[in-house]
């Protein structure tokens, strides 16, 4: 009798243990249940959609930009100077020229003939372009990644043609933006003094010099 007893009592305490367990687990998947569908997950969406690209710390979406190379990208201008302003960078970000492969470079310039092309097709009645690059900030670069301003251009358009230089140099990529304006005093025309060909040949002699010894492997 004692044994059965004690059998007996095990068993109860066995299921009883089993039931607790069963129902704890059920109350835990409801609560688990509610949790989730009152705090639904949602993904952290990317800074960076498929086909994006960066321009400085700038975001150009994939719906602005017009033509892809190997190595460079074309992509419309948010504060366009005239009609058809647009600007051409490297994939790489670097903030000048010399930065860049030789592959890279190339490429930049193939691109930007080929945009000027393009261009040239949509706005008919344009006969000329300004294809500028401020290559480092002392020379007006507004964002630290190497860029070609591509400007249509048609007579007229600007009461003084130079302005469009004026332009130039107060453009930045968004309202608000300032930056550093290098200072450079630019005589008038009719203030220049021609040089001397002795003075001009002298010059020439000197980058000729340095182009033929090549570059200058130790430099930074």
């Amino acid at each position: 009798i004692l044994s059965f007893s004690f059998d007996a009592l095990m068993t109860l305490r066995y299921n009883n243990i089993c039931h607790i367990l069963f129902f704890f687990l059920i109350l835990l998947s409801v609560a688990t249940s509610m949790t989730a569908t009152s705090t639904p997950t949602t993904p952290t969406p990317s800074s960076d959609a498929p086909g994006d690209m960066r321009f400085g710390r700038f975001l150009i979406p994939a719906n602005h930009i017009f033509l892809r190379t190997p190595k460079s990208a074309a992509f419309v201008n948010l504060r366009p100077i005239v009609p058809g302003h647009v600007l051409v960078m490297p994939e790489t970000i670097v903030p000048t020229m010399d930065q860049l492969s030789i592959e890279e470079y190339s490429d930049l310039w193939l691109t930007v003939r080929q945009v000027q092309a393009a261009l040239k097709q949509h706005f008919p009645n344009v006969d000329a372009f300004n294809v500028a690059v401020q290559d480092g900030l002392a020379a007006g670069q507004s964002v630290p990644h190497v860029h070609v301003h591509v400007l249509p251009r048609k007579g007229g358009d600007f009461e003084r043609n130079d302005d469009v230089y004026d332009e130039l140099e107060a453009w930045v990529p968004k309202e608000g933006m300032t930056k550093q304006k290098a200072k450079i005093d630019v005589p008038d025309d009719e203030d220049r003094e021609d040089r001397t060909e002795e003075t001009m040949a002298a010059e020439a002699a000197i980058y000729k010099q340095i182009i033929e010894k090549g570059p200058d492997k130790t430099a930074a």
